[in-house]
């Protein structure tokens, strides 16, 4: 795109020295200038203009043409491109800075909000990946979040209704929440419950649809230091997947159906944790239903489908299941998706396992 403009000008100035004076290049000479200002900076695009201009001027001493009104309006209209496309250069580039500074604040508010978890947490591999359906987004309704505290390593995984700022509000209320509520509460029941509470301090202050509707599907989890166990509340949310080292793969199905975060009102039951082995060498899988909800292109909206796909294969470790998945959903949905993907892998290291393992491909 850069080399375009002066391919435009050499063309226009052949076409107007090999033909008679009634035929003209001006429209390539015109267009020159206009296709520097987004890619030449802004000494290409004056660059341009003045040859642009420049070929006006040597196009009619070639063929003699007196400067007569049709001469003067043709060099007047080149040069008035000329010029707007200086001004059009200096828009785009006060537009690129605005884009790459809103790009920064995002990139900056997703750390804040929603921070990537550190490699290992409490003698267990940690990998997270967040995919947004939308190109150049950063944070959507989707979190998660995993913290090593004092009953063992605690985490959670949620998605919020809603899109836009408002559901990056809830998002940031529920990590808040988490975060404190891990490190106070003896129990994974009365940490759902603060949540709960919190989501209902939130809702009190919304108005409109937001108030009457807003919730949010939540699966918390603990693994207790010690012990090869883990334990699960699940919100109505997709239930997590254990992958086994010998390919051997379980959905941890809660036998409670439990309401989302934020819908106390239409039934209030206490919570109960469920207790699954967590075996060495096993990763647990936990995400949003953007994953399970990536629709096929061909055939044609088919719904992904991660226990069929992660059946039966092999791993390097978290790092691994996550890279397999993403590159996975791309090729099922031919690259574009519908909806925000947040993933989070959880290991438990083997004997002689190293601290941490190389992503390496999917093994049948």
């Amino acid at each position: 795109m850069r080399v375009l403009p002066w391919l435009l000008l050499a063309s226009g100035l052949v076409l107007d020295l090999a033909t008679p004076p009634d035929l003209t290049g001006a429209a390539l000479f015109a267009a020159a200038p206009m296709i520097a200002a987004p890619f030449c900076g802004r000494r290409g695009t004056a660059l341009a203009g003045a040859g642009a201009v420049a070929a006006v001027l040597i196009a009619e001493r070639y063929h003699d043409i007196p400067s007569t009104g049709e001469a003067v309006s043709e060099l007047f209209t080149v040069f008035t491109v000329a010029v707007l496309a200086l001004f059009t250069h200096r828009i785009l580039r006060r537009s690129g800075e605005r884009l790459a500074s809103a790009r920064v604040i995002a990139e900056t508010a997703q750390r804040a909000v929603l921070p990537t978890p550190a490699d290992r947490i409490g003698g267990l591999q940690v990998a997270a990946r967040y995919e947004a359906a939308q190109a150049d987004a950063f944070i959507g309704g989707d979190l998660f979040a995993v913290q090593d505290t004092p009953y063992g390593v605690r985490l959670v995984v949620g998605d919020v209704r809603g899109k836009g700022l408002e559901a990056v509000e809830a998002v940031a209320v529920v990590i808040g929440a988490f975060r404190e509520a891990a490190e106070q509460e003896t129990t994974l029941e009365a940490v759902a419950g603060r949540l709960e509470r919190a989501l209902a301090r939130e809702g009190a202050r919304r108005s409109g649809l937001d108030a009457v509707e807003g919730f949010t599907t939540a699966v918390l989890a603990e693994v207790p230091r010690g012990a090869a166990t883990v334990r699960l509340v699940n919100r109505g949310h997709p239930e997590p997947l254990m992958l086994h080292a010998d390919g051997v793969l379980d959905a941890l199905v809660p036998a409670d159906p439990a309401l989302p975060l934020g819908m106390a009102e239409l039934g209030v039951w206490p919570d109960r944790a469920q207790t699954y082995p967590f075996p060495a060498g096993a990763t647990l899988l936990f995400y949003t239903d953007g994953l399970s909800e990536a629709r096929s292109v061909e055939p044609p909206g088919v719904f992904y489908d991660p226990y069929e796909r992660l059946r039966g294969r092999i791993f390097a470790g978290p790092d691994g299941v996550l890279q397999a998945l993403v590159d996975d959903v791309r090729r099922h949905t031919g690259g574009g998706a519908s909806d925000d993907m947040a993933l989070l892998a959880v290991g438990r290291p083997g004997v002689g396992q190293p601290e941490r393992r190389r992503t390496m491909p999917v093994v049948p």
